[in-house]
């Protein structure tokens, strides 16, 4: 006598904000419906969204255990890396010979990044800290009188890089110390993505600040301290060079790279078009915002199809993006709001606050409240 499975068995591939967003939407919105699965490469989840403030003084970026979260989503977990996908048989490959069966399959492994510039410093998320530890150390010691902090592409998620230049130069202001501080941006304002409002209070605090902004312009380095800035074909000689990566998809084999640098292409519900039963969420798809509060909505998108999927008496919602986000400026912090419609926002808002809450930098629906209660308990170290 054939008896139907109780529950789907879901996928997760990936261990960032997408991933966790996705699990922890998926046990809200389905429960027991579903039999949910984490294959992760990496043992712990790390807030890197804050570790832009850890060369000034900020508080450590948290860690947070995943097999502790797994345990209390009452889900599985697997520690290795996605392969490829056999989507006709339903089966994700890992890099160490599993063959792990779905019902359905949530990709959320992000992107792959590279070195945009020659002879600059490519900052890495997970290594802020001792980057611009030695930068910071050789401008208050007076070695480095100049810095240019560049956005490659708009691909890459650009707060961070003006950030670092805000903080840097307050921090030179603070120590007395002579430093000029040029930033370079595809963008045609800062921030553009914001709208209007954010790009003109972000474009006087810059200018408040002393740092000269070269907007709608790239750069290229072809030697040492020696910037050409285009299409103006400005030549800049600096010290130091800061520049954030390039972003490409991760090219998982068996999924269709139907966009551009291999990034996969979702519907607003996160189906992945061609491929039965796959969705994908986070910096993997081709979305052009590459942030963190944007991957748990698209998570909590393809969370709710799945949960339907499975049976939830819901009504899958399509993703409708609002940008948030907190701006670091060394002696406050700007909190940032727009309704994304295309490469500016609507509804553009700010809000200056006098301290930074490191607590807000990721606006997740389900996985922000979760980790904010994660730090009300006794953590064994």
């Amino acid at each position: 006598m054939h008896s139907e499975k109780s529950q789907t068995d879901v996928l997760i591939a990936g261990g960032g904000v997408a991933a966790l967003e996705a699990a922890l939407a998926l046990r809200a919105r389905a429960g027991e419906l579903v039999q949910v699965t984490l294959l992760a490469p990496n043992a712990e989840f790390s807030y890197r969204a804050v570790r832009v403030g850890e060369p000034f003084g900020h508080r450590a970026a948290r860690s947070y255990s995943l097999e502790r979260i797994a345990n209390d989503l009452r889900i599985g977990l697997v520690e290795d890396s996605l392969k490829w996908v056999d989507a006709d048989a339903r089966v994700a490959h890992t890099e160490n010979g599993l063959a792990l069966r779905y019902d359905a399959l949530l990709l959320a492994v992000g992107s792959r990044t590279y070195p945009s510039i020659k002879h600059a410093v490519t900052l890495d998320p997970s290594r802020i800290d001792e980057q611009m530890h030695g930068v910071l150390q050789d401008v208050e010691g007076g070695y480095i009188h100049s810095i240019a902090f560049v956005i490659p592409s708009t691909q890459s998620w650009p707060l961070p890089i003006y950030e670092l230049a805000l903080m840097t130069a307050a921090r030179a202001y603070e120590m007395s110390v002579d430093l000029t501080v040029t930033l370079i941006t595809p963008e045609d304002a800062p921030l553009a993505v914001f709208g209007t409002a954010v790009s003109q209070e972000l474009g006087a605090l810059l200018g408040e600040r002393g740092i000269t902004t070269h907007t709608a312009s790239r750069c290229v380095m072809r030697e040492p301290h020696r910037l050409t800035v285009q299409p103006a074909n400005n030549q800049i000689t600096v010290d130091q060079v800061i520049t954030l990566p390039e972003l490409y998809g991760p090219s998982v084999a068996g999924i269709p790279r139907n966009a551009t640098n291999g990034f996969i292409t979702t519907d607003r519900h996160g189906q992945v078009p061609g491929v039965e039963r796959v969705f994908a969420a986070g910096d993997l798809t081709d979305f052009p915002i590459k942030h963190g509060g944007i991957a748990a909505q698209q998570a909590d998108a393809a969370a709710d199809s799945i949960a339907a999927l499975a049976g939830a008496d819901i009504e899958p919602q399509p993703m409708v993006a609002v940008l948030r986000g907190q701006l670091w400026c060394g002696d406050r912090s700007l909190d940032l709001q727009a309704r994304v419609t295309g490469i500016h926002g609507s509804t553009s808002s700010v809000v200056t606050e006098p301290v930074a809450k490191p607590e807000t930098k990721i606006d997740a629906r389900y996985l922000s409240p979760y980790l904010q209660e994660f730090e009300t308990v006794a953590i064994t170290p």
